[in-house]
């Protein structure tokens, strides 16, 4: 376990446990999905919140730092939705979306720095009274509506250890973000074209918090994202960053907190997300391995909807040390649901 700072990680940790004892049963989410950070998490199949020992703890769960490296900064880069998803057997549009993500992070023990930039993207058919609906082929007449939401967090993470056993943490961010929506027939209407929509941000100050609780081999961890739920845009553009509470399990060869060369994990939702593809709550599992000298790694996860159709996905994922401490984290998803589809990649330093 680390200490930092009186003042900050006492502030961070009062502010941490009064948020976890008054959100634990956090109101229903109305945004998109956000666990579609991380390389490494991707790749066991969103099974992270109790994981979390790398730079993206900034974003999974704050507390992890704590059972990190001395130093950990990475830099990575995916997308996620199949090719063509847009459309359906007879080339007519259907829901869909789409997420682009890019991050910078920076951890040590006591305090972690991260830059992320998510955009997501959406079609709906629509029918003429403005309620989605599948489009059949009738010339390209039929409309369909396109949005558009771009986000911009700057973070700072922070945490503190209370006892032998329970770390708290906090990541304060600023949070940009903005949402643009179109409507266009069906024969113009894509997932490309909602990626061209401009989306004007405004800034808003946000807080996650996070707990992670150790006892020998098994690690439970507690993330609420968006704990003051910032609202954003006005009219139609308006949306809200909404309460996001998840939970999970890990069991690891690691002692005392740390990640070991063999992890399984278990991840939970506690809150509902709306998507294009209707309400999610996401479990999830995976696993990682690591050979003995830390060179190679390699991992592998599925996740599923526990809301209406289930959309099952399978990930795995690689990680290559190209020198000592510098590795090439890859993953790639599949599955039933399309908004899961794709990659990332990322490039890692730790000591």
């Amino acid at each position: 376990m680390f200490k930092a700072s009186r003042p900050a990680v006492y502030f961070a940790s009062s502010v941490s446990l009064v948020a976890l004892v008054s959100f634990v049963r956090p109101s229903e989410a109305r945004g998109q999905t956000t666990d579609v950070v991380g390389v490494r998490a991707q790749g066991m199949g969103g099974a992270f919140t109790a994981v979390a020992d790398d730079a993206t703890a900034t974003w999974w769960n704050p507390a992890g730092l704590a059972g990190g490296a001395y130093f950990n900064a990475l830099l990575e880069d995916g997308i996620h939705r199949e090719p063509g998803s847009d459309r359906n057997a007879a080339g007519a549009p259907q829901a869909a979306w789409r997420s682009g993500t890019r991050g910078i992070a920076v951890a040590f023990p006591a305090l972690g720095l991260s830059y992320y930039r998510l955009r997501v993207s959406e079609i709906q058919p629509q029918t003429s009274t403005g309620t989605t609906a599948a489009v059949r082929q009738d010339g390209g007449a039929v409309p369909v509506r396109l949005r558009s939401m771009v986000l911009d967090q700057l973070g700072a993470t922070v945490g503190q250890s209370l006892g032998e056993h329970l770390v708290v943490g906090s990541t304060f961010k600023l949070v940009t973000a903005g949402a643009a929506t179109d409507v266009q027939v069906a024969g113009t209407g894509s997932l490309d074209e909602a990626d061209r929509l401009e989306a004007s941000g405004e800034t808003h100050v946000g807080l996650d918090v996070g707990a992670m609780a150790t006892f020998g081999h098994a690690r439970l961890g507690l993330m609420i994202r968006n704990v003051k739920q910032p609202e954003f845009g006005a009219g139609v553009d308006a949306f809200t960053l909404s309460r996001h509470a998840r939970a999970g399990v890990a069991l690891s060869s690691g002692r005392r907190g740390v990640i070991g060369s063999a992890t399984i994990a278990v991840d939970a939702d506690l809150t509902k997300t709306a998507t294009a593809l209707g309400d999610e709550r996401r479990v999830g599992a995976g696993a990682e391995a690591w050979t003995g000298k830390q060179s190679l790694g390699v991992r592998a996860g599925v996740s599923a909807n526990t809301i209406g159709s289930r959309r099952p996905s399978f990930s795995g994922g690689l990680s290559a040390a190209v020198r000592k401490g510098m590795y090439v984290d890859g993953e790639a998803t599949g599955g039933s649901d399309e908004g899961r589809r794709g990659w990332g990649v990322a490039l890692r330093v730790t000591f």
